[in-house]
């Protein structure tokens, strides 16, 4: 696999930079900063400094205006930091520009997410997915990040034109590289859809949500598995299946890739084979994490990942997790104004939309304290056996009509 990181280093120190824009309000800014931080940390990169800009849309040369520029130079001249990273994707002239003024790496939130891909990646599928995104992120970034024929320099004939057919060279040798990894991945993707086949006739239930939700948590508590699970942002690249049974009716569950605002174009598209997951389901359960304070945006930015992966019709239940962690903002009771959303009680949230998902129905649990867990297995119990029956209906007889959710010791083999 390739390396993005050139001169990256454990311990690395990064400035961030943002916008405030119409479309991207105060607060909105400042919380994709702190994904941003969050991402940055999972890659090892300690955040020193945060810098904003008011403008109405990203400035063509540099991203930020000049004023602003000259003043994260500054800071970074007095106060240190290896390299900047800005929270939304960067035009290739945009980053060499930045670059040549701050005198240091730059990166974007797609390298970045790159990044902690080809971290995590373990798998030969996975790694074969993440290179083919990185090249495809490198192709028009050549002049910077592809320097192997420079070290190869020396002599007469180096000077003049030399450099630029060292780039063409550079891009024949990245396209040749990006076909040859479509044609492994196309091969994966039959091997991967031949076994999806050979599973029979399970019904195929898949965990989805937005990443560090606690999907692989409930998925080790409703499989007894040990699937990793980890505080991180992409803990799971991998898709994994387990064989789940509820009273007698057995099941497959899959956990995939979690999803993430912002998320690269090329990524989307190299891991479409492990997505096929999600597409070819019969029943979704879309993790969301409650504690969080802006989890409605997660839930709407997953909904719409899936409805641009061809999965937003599909049978859904909403699992609201984390409510052990979940802890309303204060509200004054003299104050006369309605209350935030924010500040309401988890009761009181039960009766929101939360509550009336069209279409789609939801539970509040905690996967870590393992509250309301039983009655998660009797509802997917349900849906699981609706949907077996409805393939099957001459098995009705074989189901138990009444299994109650009993915990998985009680479970019958």
């Amino acid at each position: 696999m390739i390396d993005l990181k050139e001169q990256r280093i454990k311990g690395e120190t990064a400035v961030l930079i943002g916008l405030i824009t119409d479309e991207q309000d105060a607060a909105r800014s400042a919380e994709y900063l702190d994904e941003l931080e969050f991402l940055a940390t999972t890659a090892d990169i300690r955040t020193v400094k945060r810098f904003t800009q008011k403008l109405h849309k990203p400035d063509g040369r540099t991203y930020v205006g000049s004023g602003k520029l000259n003043e994260v130079k500054a800071w970074m001249e007095a106060n240190g930091g290896d390299s900047v990273i800005f929270d939304d994707e960067l035009t290739p002239a945009q980053q060499r520009n930045l670059e040549k003024e701050l005198g240091r790496p730059v990166l974007d939130r797609p390298r970045l997410i790159l990044d902690i891909f080809a971290r995590r990646a373990r798998t030969a599928h996975a790694k074969t997915q993440v290179e083919l995104a990185q090249y495809e992120y490198m192709l028009p970034r050549l002049t910077k990040l592809w320097t192997h024929l420079e070290r190869q320099r020396g002599g007469t004939g180096t000077r003049g034109g030399a450099g630029e057919k060292e780039i063409e060279t550079d891009r024949r040798l990245v396209r040749d590289r990006i076909a040859l990894l479509k044609s492994h991945l196309r091969d994966i993707d039959k091997q991967m859809a031949t076994q999806r086949g050979n599973r029979g006739k399970l019904v195929r239930v898949a965990l989805v949500g937005y990443t560090n939700v606690g999907k692989s948590t409930l998925m080790n508590l409703l499989s007894k598995s040990d699937v990793f699970a980890e505080n991180k942002l992409f803990a799971t690249l991998d898709t994994t299946v387990r064989k789940v049974v509820l009273g007698n009716l057995p099941f497959l569950l899959s956990d995939t890739v979690g999803f993430i605002r912002k998320l690269p174009t090329q990524l989307i598209e190299s891991f479409k084979s492990t997505l096929d997951e999600t597409r070819e389901a019969d029943l979704l359960l879309h993790v969301v994490d409650i504690s969080h304070h802006n989890f409605e945006e997660h839930y709407s930015t997953v909904r719409q990942t899936l409805n641009e992966i061809g999965a937003g019709g599909k049978p859904t239940i909403v699992i609201f997790n984390k409510i052990d962690a979940y802890r309303p903002a204060a509200h004054d009771p003299h104050d006369l104004a309605p209350k935030r959303e924010d500040q309401f009680t988890l009761e009181e949230l039960k009766l929101t939309w939360m509550g009336r998902l069209q279409d789609e129905e939801c539970i509040f649990i905690s996967a870590v304290r393992k509250d309301n867990i039983d009655a998660l297995r009797k509802l997917l119990y349900q849906r699981v056996k609706a949907i077996h029956l409805s393939r099957y209906p001459y098995e009705k007889d074989l189901l138990y009509g009444d299994w109650n959710g009993a915990l998985p010791d009680e479970l019958p083999e």
